[in-house]
């Protein structure tokens, strides 16, 4: 069932409740990519809608209710953005450089939302089977297990693998998203490009996992 006609199957006060929601959820994104954490509380958000912060609560809780939410929403994008990659076709070494090249630019295009969706994870929690984070890691590890099972890769265990990866490609896209004018800020790097970078991380990657 897509957006559209899921969206006309709600009843008028469903849609009203949905709206309201989204504009929160909009408001909230707009004030973290301006302000950060510190910018997001619940009277702001009121503010930022035309809303008491007590009908904020009727859609929301707490603020972590609203962040966990919002990383959700993120991780979305991400592994749409992920599926379009894929789309391109060619073999499991192209698609996980592809893959993993989209999956640090969309960090980049959105550096704020990226930080928040790894910030405010708790220790304890993990994602589940229905988070879109939890989809990301599978789709890597089953790219991983394909090339496998061709002999592109070498004999491994695919989730070990995946994780790795994905553990590599966090800590570059962490970094980028972090340090605004990194490479070519640091003394003796002005030459360096974020795509060099990129690339040469990518291909070490592929090299590492290749047979």
């Amino acid at each position: 069932m897509n957006a559209d006609v899921a969206i006309d199957s709600l009843t008028p006060a469903e849609r009203r409740r949905l709206k309201v929601r989204d504009a929160i959820i909009e408001a909230a994104e707009t004030l973290f990519t301006k302000e950060g954490e510190q910018g997001i509380s619940m009277r702001r958000l009121a503010e930022a809608i035309d809303y008491s912060p007590a009908a904020i609560y009727k859609y929301f809780d707490s603020k972590e209710a609203l962040f966990s939410e919002m990383r959700e929403l993120f991780f979305e994008r991400l592994i749409g953005r992920m599926n379009e990659a894929a789309e391109g076709g060619g073999d499991e070494h192209v698609l996980c450089a592809r893959c993993g090249r989209v999956y640090i630019e969309t960090a980049l295009e959105e550096p704020n939302h990226y930080l928040m969706a790894f910030s405010f994870w708790k220790k304890d929690e993990t994602p589940d089977e229905n988070s879109f984070a939890f989809h990301a890691e599978e789709q890597l590890c089953g790219m991983i297990r394909s090339g496998i099972e061709k002999g592109l890769f070498r004999d491994m265990d695919p989730m070990v693998a995946s994780k790795s990866v994905w553990a590599s490609v966090h800590g570059i896209a962490t970094l980028m998203a972090s340090i605004e004018d990194f490479p070519q800020g640091m003394p003796g790097s002005e030459h360096v490009t974020r795509d060099a970078v990129i690339d040469f991380h990518t291909d070490m990657i592929i090299r590492g996992l290749s047979a």
